[in-house]
């Protein structure tokens, strides 16, 4: 009695594993403090992905400052209940697995990327700094300079005194990347004079 199964976050292949309510509390409240930390969220669908692709994605994130785990649907909803992206709940429907990250573009640049060698690897949507976001903008953040570069990009583009480009250098990611979605917007309303080209060019 008190037993509920769940899927096991390192290997989304194999059956449930069982744990009891108490654990279940502490797994619940351990997900909503890492949404709450992250600056985006990315959900997946995996099903059809064998057990080597799934720990390729894993191992990629990871090497870039991000997670992935296999999500259990009713649990997840749980997490986000408390939280600003409880929005994304809808997502979390069959066979779901979640990236998420403080910094902002790596979750997103690998889940690209692997849905482009996997064809059994979905995006579904996502959230972005409390957004709730689709596929189209997680393809956008995916094309953003990492971190560093984006700092660098920031500071060179500031036309200001120095105590200023240092505040901007030391700048959460989350502010760093809101910087950027702006300045897109608005290159983005110039593109028919500008042209593609010179819009990707400016975030390289």
């Amino acid at each position: 009695m008190g037993l509920l199964t769940i899927t096991n976050w390192g290997n989304p292949i194999k059956a449930g594993v069982k744990v009891n309510r108490s654990e279940k509390k502490d797994f619940v409240a351990k997900l909503q403090d890492e949404f709450n930390n992250s600056s985006t969220i990315i959900v997946t669908h995996y099903s059809g992905l064998s057990v080597k692709e799934t720990e390729t994605i894993r191992k990629s994130m990871r090497e870039n400052g991000a997670k992935f785990k296999v999500t259990t649907n009713s649990l997840t909803k749980l997490a986000l209940a408390n939280t600003n992206i409880k929005s994304i709940a809808d997502l979390f429907s069959g066979p779901t697995a979640v990236a998420y990250s403080s910094d902002p573009v790596a979750p997103a640049k690998v889940s690209v990327e692997y849905r482009k060698k996997f064809k059994n690897f979905k995006i579904i949507g996502g959230a972005f700094e409390g957004e709730k976001i689709g596929e189209e903008k997680i393809v956008f953040l995916a094309s953003l300079p990492s971190l560093d570069e984006v700092r660098s990009k920031l500071a060179s583009l500031i036309n200001s005194p120095a105590q200023k480009i240092a505040s901007v250098l030391a700048a959460p990611a989350g502010q760093l990347a809101r910087l950027v979605f702006s300045q897109s917007k608005e290159i983005e309303n110039s593109s028919q004079v500008l042209g593609k080209e010179n819009i990707n060019g400016w975030f390289r």
